[in-house]
């Protein structure tokens, strides 16, 4: 009896010493297990990859002392993958160079690859467009005298243009020869408002054209200029309006025209302005029942000027029972 209950505690206490062995073990091993998640989940991080689209400027290597280049675009899409944080990083900084290579070209039109330089080895990429067509041709740099253009119809009636002038005499002009050729005159652009009544001073482009009005692509220099250009009336006078009635269809019809402008300022010739003594204004009133305002335009030819200061004035038209 007592061997059995010597043998049961033996039993129980090496039951115990596997037990404490098992806990030790699985202890021991879970840390191993979660930072081997840990390492595959950053791996994973460092490796992913990812795409992106640049907007690149584009370069060309040629000798531009020699030769024009056109036909171009300024900019292409450069489009990349590999791991993010490098795309990420080439995209922020853009330390690569995109370019064609037309040092080995001459005059003519040819279509060339888009190069880069300075991508990291592990990224993939395409252009778009892959290629260009570019049109060489000999450079030619030429002086030409610059004029003011400017629409004449927007100065208002009565006034008068003066001698428009620019703070430039001459411009320069580089381009292709070719295109050079083609230059008929050199303007500068004065946008002049509708109905101006005084001198402008504005910016204008300077622009060359051709023989059909056409624009030139070249470079000019400078590419704007300084223009003035001088606004003042013409020939005038001050007179007195003379209001009368326009639309009656009935002889018993009688109207009361009145106007706060009683007198206005009058353009035109010497020989036209001294036959006038009043200005005739007349009123539609045919559509008046009672009492009604109208905003009247003043008529040049009815008076046979060049026009009027204020060129419209309000008239309150009554008519008499």
């Amino acid at each position: 009896m007592k061997k059995f209950l010597l043998n049961n505690w033996a039993y129980r206490l090496l039951a115990l010493v596997f037990a404490i062995l098992l806990f030790l073990y699985v202890g021991s091993s879970q840390p191993s297990t979660t930072s081997s998640v840990k390492n595959n989940s950053n791996s994973t991080s460092l490796t992913s990859n990812r795409s992106t689209t640049i907007s690149s400027q584009l370069s060309l290597t040629v000798n531009s002392n020699k030769y024009f280049v056109t036909g171009y675009p300024e900019k292409v899409q450069l489009h990349i993958t590999g791991p993010s944080a490098l795309v990420t990083t080439t995209a922020n900084t853009q330390n690569f160079k995109v370019y064609a290579d037309l040092s080995k070209l001459g005059v003519g039109t040819h279509r060339v690859r888009i190069q880069q330089e300075g991508l990291n080895n592990d990224l993939r990429y395409r252009f778009e467009p892959a290629t260009i067509k570019v049109d060489i041709q000999p450079r030619k740099t030429v002086t030409y005298p610059l004029q003011v253009k400017y629409n004449k119809e927007n100065i208002a009636s009565g006034y008068q243009p003066g001698n428009a002038s620019a703070d430039v005499k001459n411009v320069k002009i580089t381009g292709a020869s070719d295109q050079i050729n083609r230059i008929k005159t050199v303007v500068a652009q004065l946008n002049v408002p509708q109905n101006a009544k005084s001198s402008i001073n504005s910016q204008a482009i300077v622009e060359a054209l051709d023989s059909k009005q056409n624009t030139v692509n070249v470079v000019i220099t400078p590419a704007t200029a300084d223009v003035t250009l001088p606004i003042t009336p013409g020939n005038s006078k001050e007179l007195p309006i003379k209001l009368e009635p326009k639309g009656i269809t009935d002889d018993n019809e009688s109207f009361t025209l009145t106007s706060a402008t009683k007198r206005v300022r009058v353009f035109g010739t010497q020989a036209q302005l001294k036959k006038l003594d009043s200005i005739k204004v007349e009123v539609d009133t045919s559509d008046v029942r009672t009492t009604k305002t109208k905003d009247v335009e003043l008529d040049s030819k009815l008076n046979n000027v060049k026009g009027f200061d204020p060129d419209r004035i309000s008239v309150k038209i009554n008519r008499n029972n």
